[in-house]
């Protein structure tokens, strides 16, 4: 039997130039830079005021003064029909482990800047005991 080493796994140059443009497109380089940069501290020890994955939060658009709440969620998880917007979604990957009251900003599909105000944690499974959503 032959014993299987990660450097032994072989791609077709296309192959790797093509899986790599779709990361590029799914994950926002800002994110992964985010995921680079942060502190990362046990679920029990994040503050009620941040949002996580699964929270829902409310926000306040800077330009129409709407307000809007969603659940951020996992890609796979769920649509913006039914209130989830994926982390990997620009405005997604710019509100993980902001604090209430922040202002943040995204780019929308179309390429447009927007910036809103994340108003409040309508609910964050970590301050409601949930450690493992």
């Amino acid at each position: 039997m032959t014993v299987f080493e990660e450097t032994d796994r072989l791609f077709t140059d296309l192959d790797v130039v093509r899986i790599r443009k779709l990361v590029e497109t799914l994950v926002p380089e800002t994110l992964s830079d985010r995921l680079d940069d942060c502190e990362a501290v046990p679920s029990r020890q994040i503050p009620g005021d941040v949002v996580t994955m699964n929270s829902r939060v409310l926000i306040r658009d800077h330009a129409t003064g709407q307000e809007t709440s969603f659940t951020l969620g996992y890609p796979n998880r769920g649509a913006i029909e039914r209130g989830l917007v994926s982390v990997l979604s620009p405005l997604g990957s710019s509100l993980l482990g902001l604090r209430v009251g922040s202002d943040f900003s995204w780019r929308t599909p179309d390429g447009a800047q927007r910036s809103a105000t994340l108003e409040s944690i309508l609910f964050q499974p970590e301050a409601n005991g949930d450690f493992v959503s």
